[in-house]
């Protein structure tokens, strides 16, 4: 099954743990499909690397998936799909692997957010280099003009989410701050994206400190319900993917490591391997 002309998995990359919680979905919706999941835990964060940076980062780990057989890869990171995405699907796809696909999530999210806002006033949560690039309001503009968008950037909950202290009451302190921040921005604020991967982790503590009836919007779902429709209307690029219900899970870091953490973000037990990048 590993010959690379037979096990062409799906590729699901992030710069850490994030993506699981995308990767979760997308296997409850597609579990009949190969998936190869790949986190560069050894650079991460991204959210405060250079656009360079981040898009010399995102490329190699895309062309690895590549080599391991993957068609198709996700980019299941807010700040890859900010800042590495377009230009790899417009400048590097063409030339070194035409039939293949690159997928971000920021897309996806911003195609339907107009759909859950009555006021027109949406807020975005997320890290500093997903705010700071732009991409939200860009795509968000794109299908829904409109729409009045605000974004706050939270630079304390992945560290928190990461080092399992988001129980604490600590980061109730840095949860509120964020929320209190963004809802200041504009009080008719009614959808809020979870614009990291992370943040479903903390989903029911934002909630706790949202006013009653905004309603708070997680990637994974709607990443997934995504994926099969698009696999839906490209048939060429699902022929592609083999469908024998494998997972598996590579770091660039300590496998150890990472199957601990990894474990409370896909929600069930993880077994990686390292991925050497050199």
């Amino acid at each position: 099954m590993d010959n690379k002309n037979t096990y062409q998995p799906i590729g699901i990359f992030d710069s850490g743990f994030g993506g699981l919680t995308v990767m979760k979905e997308i296997v409850k919706e597609l579990p009949q499909y190969d998936f190869i999941y790949l986190g560069d835990n050894a650079r991460a964060p991204y959210g405060s690397r250079s656009f360079e940076t981040v898009y010399e980062y995102t490329l190699e780990c895309v062309k690895h998936l590549f080599d391991k057989g993957c068609h198709l890869v996700i980019l299941a990171c807010n700040t890859a799909s900010a800042k590495a995405l377009r230009t790899i699907q417009q400048k590097d796809l063409p030339v070194m692997a035409p039939h293949k696909r690159v997928l971000g999530v920021i897309r996806p999210t911003t195609e339907i957010i107009g759909k859950h806002s009555k006021t027109k006033h949406i807020g975005v949560l997320g890290t500093a280099g997903t705010v700071s690039s732009g991409s939200y309001l860009v795509e968000i503009e794109k299908f829904f003009p409109e729409l009045n968008v605000y974004q706050e950037a939270c630079p304390m909950w992945v560290p928190l989410i990461e080092n399992n202290e988001y129980d604490n009451a600590g980061a109730d302190y840095f949860i509120k701050k964020h929320i209190d921040s963004l809802m200041k921005k504009s009080p008719e604020i009614d959808a809020i994206i979870l614009g990291c991967t992370h943040y479903p982790l903390i989903a029911d503590k934002i909630k706790k400190y949202l006013p009653k009836g905004v309603e708070l919007l997680s990637q994974g779902k709607i990443v997934s319900e995504g994926l099969k429709d698009y696999l839906n209307r490209h048939p060429e690029m699902d022929n592609n993917c083999s469908k024998s219900g494998k997972l598996e899970f590579y770091t660039t870091d300590l496998p150890e490591t990472f199957d601990k953490a990894a474990t409370l973000f896909f929600g069930k037990e993880i077994k990686s391997k390292h991925q050497s990048l050199r």
